[in-house]
């Protein structure tokens, strides 16, 4: 967001542009200015003139006037259509109910800006844009807004109903309602049950620059919204969720450059609804889980990033997670950095699922994946999965391609992880490219149970316990040009490929 701000630039010599004829003095042939010395004296007055003739409006530089604040359902803003809500009756001492006061700014339908302070709510301002027209809250950092009811401390409302196509969005929503903005906030809850941020039937809904703490849920969308863009963000120890997709209808949805850190609920969830088009890059996610042991032992699984399509009537699909650090922690029960249950209310599988170049570390389950469809997994960087770095079960479709699975020695005090891949009840699966080092307490480094036609090629696997590889009770499997060593302890006894009730196996290691 452009904030108003005094801009100075280079003035030229002459102020209008244009060149000074020059005189030659008689005397001394050299130019002599056309205004004497003296006549830079003149300059402070010319400029208080100008001031005086042409005013400016301290609303447009988001500072506090002395404007009476208006009567509810006045509406009073700027020349340049700002408005300063300490300007409509907000005092921001944190104590003061301010409630009516920023309502009665967001009536005016333009920039609404909060000066320093910490204004106090005690009830969801609902912002129908359909009534308010554009809407902008904003603040440079030093705003607070303490939530202290139950409920989002803002609900916007959008009367959009089309798709992310042109065609689907009428005049009305480009008129009155695109981009609704949050920016430069705090927002922090006072009540078991305040929340953040809802949105419902928007268009290009933004939110950047904001931290909000302390909440139920900081971020939830829901039934309907279209182009939304999350970025610059600190989401941080709320009770709920971070950002929620609540069996919302959305497609088009970027989370970019934020930190998601201990939200009790999940980092980023979305249940059932209908979505497309998730992007999360360059995201710093981690610990999303309840933050005392014993209770994230007896909690429900949760996870860093969780995508549930159960229930959904269309499923959730085309995703990217990429560039992005997740972890902790391995305490919660069933934890998982990324989990991914792609199966809707018709029984279909998702998926188009890109999880790359990412660092993932510390919980039970690394990359979880249930019923997904079109999953490619490359360019990561795995450590310390508890129970697993990779579990895919009943899956189709499945690419691991070169990733980084290495037991580092130096986290050894934090947690000795097992960190095998297993594949139960796939199908159409290749793996390449995998280094997979110092598995511990699995019966191999990679295990294969009830799958059917797997590739595995180019691999190295180093000083995995029980064995390099299982395949059990499973068909149509290749295993070649890959490298194999064992751990010291077990050179004697241990074998790169183990095969158990299994048919149409190919071993051919490396040439």
């Amino acid at each position: 967001m452009s904030f108003p701000s005094n801009l100075t630039g280079p003035i030229s010599n002459s102020w209008g542009g244009l060149a000074s004829p020059r005189r030659l003095s008689p005397s001394r042939n050299r130019p002599t200015p056309k205004f004497g010395f003296r006549s830079l004296f003149l300059w402070p007055v010319v400029l208080a003139l100008l001031v005086y003739i042409f005013p400016t409006d301290k609303v447009a530089c988001g500072q506090q006037t002395n404007l009476p604040a208006p009567q509810i359902g006045e509406t009073a803003a700027g020349p340049c259509g700002i408005s300063s809500v300490r300007d409509f009756g907000a005092i921001g001492d944190g104590k003061t109910d301010d409630t009516v006061a920023v309502e009665k700014a967001i009536r005016t339908g333009r920039s609404v800006y909060f000066p320093p302070g910490s204004y106090l709510l005690t009830r969801t301002i609902e912002i129908r844009l359909a009534e308010t027209g554009f809407v902008s809250l904003w603040g440079d950092g030093t705003a607070r807004v303490v939530m202290g009811g139950p409920g989002p401390a803002f609900r916007f409302v959008g009367t959009h109903t089309g798709t992310a196509a042109p065609r689907t969005v009428h005049q009305g929503v480009w008129q009155q309602e695109r981009m609704p903005v949050v920016s430069g906030l705090e927002i922090v809850g006072q009540h078991p049950q305040a929340g953040g941020i809802e949105a419902t039937g928007t268009m290009q809904l933004s939110l950047r620059g904001l931290n909000i703490r302390e909440t139920y849920h900081a971020v939830r969308l829901f039934n309907r919204n279209r182009n939304v863009v999350i970025s610059d963000c600190h989401i941080y120890k709320n009770l709920g969720v971070g950002i929620l997709l609540d069996d919302c209808d959305l497609h088009q949805i970027n989370i970019s450059g934020c930190h998601i850190s201990y939200n009790a609920q999940g980092g980023i969830v979305s249940r059932a609804g209908n979505v497309r088009n998730i992007h999360v890059t360059g995201c710093d996610i981690e610990n999303n889980m309840p933050l005392d042991p014993a209770e994230a032992k007896a909690a429900p699984p949760t996870a860093n990033i969780l995508i549930d399509g159960t229930g959904g009537k269309y499923g959730t699909a085309e995703v990217a997670i990429t560039g992005c650090t997740i972890q902790h922690t391995h305490e919660a029960n069933d934890s998982a950095n990324i989990r991914f249950i792609g199966e809707d209310a018709a029984a279909r599988r998702w998926g188009h699922l890109v999880i790359a170049n990412n660092v993932l570390s510390d919980v039970q389950v690394n990359i979880d994946l249930y019923k997904a469809r079109g999953v490619s997994i490359v360019g990561n960087t795995f450590w310390q999965g508890a129970e697993w770095n990779l579990r895919a079960v009943d899956c189709d479709h499945i690419l691991l391609g070169p990733n980084m699975m290495d037991r580092n020695p130096g986290y050894e005090a934090q947690l000795s992880g097992c960190e095998a891949v297993v594949f139960q009840n796939c199908r159409h699966v290749s793996i390449s490219g995998l280094h997979l080092s110092g598995v511990r307490r699995k019966e191999a480094g990679i295990i294969l149970e009830s799958c059917e036609n797997v590739n595995i090629n180019g691999c190295f696997v180093v000083d995995c316990q029980g064995a390099g590889i299982l395949v059990r009770r499973s068909s149509g499997v290749h295993i070649v040009n890959s490298r194999f060593i064992p751990p010291q302890e077990q050179a004697l006894t241990w074998l790169p490929v183990r095969i158990e009730e299994s048919k149409e196996i190919i071993f051919r290691p490396q040439d």
